[in-house]
């Protein structure tokens, strides 16, 4: 799914599992849609259990905390799992190729 936050000029993209958590976020913000954020939870688990949650989201961002039930004044528009691939992979690129 995914949500524009007019306030930050930013699009939120969303996967999200079975029970609504998100396993996946991308942020794009202004009017390019320049990625700021491309998170994984599974990854970010990795980076927190080997003590590096710090860098990782720093990097990368972070995913939402709170299951997408307890959401409030949000009107995501759905999206296939193609179309979120289409938004993930060259936003993940994009922040790979930045200097760390």
């Amino acid at each position: 799914m995914r949500c524009y936050w007019g306030e930050e000029d930013t699009w939120f993209y969303f996967e999200v599992d079975a029970e609504g958590w998100v396993t996946r976020q991308v942020e794009l913000q202004g009017p390019e849609r320049t990625p700021i954020a491309a998170a994984s939870l599974a990854e970010w688990q990795q980076a927190h259990d080997a003590g590096r949650s710090d860098e990782y989201d720093s990097r990368l961002g972070i995913t939402a905390e709170l299951p997408i039930s307890e959401w409030e004044g949000h009107n995501p528009e759905q999206l296939t799992s193609e179309e979120f691939e289409e938004v993930w992979r060259p936003a993940r690129r994009q922040i790979a190729s930045r200097p760390s």
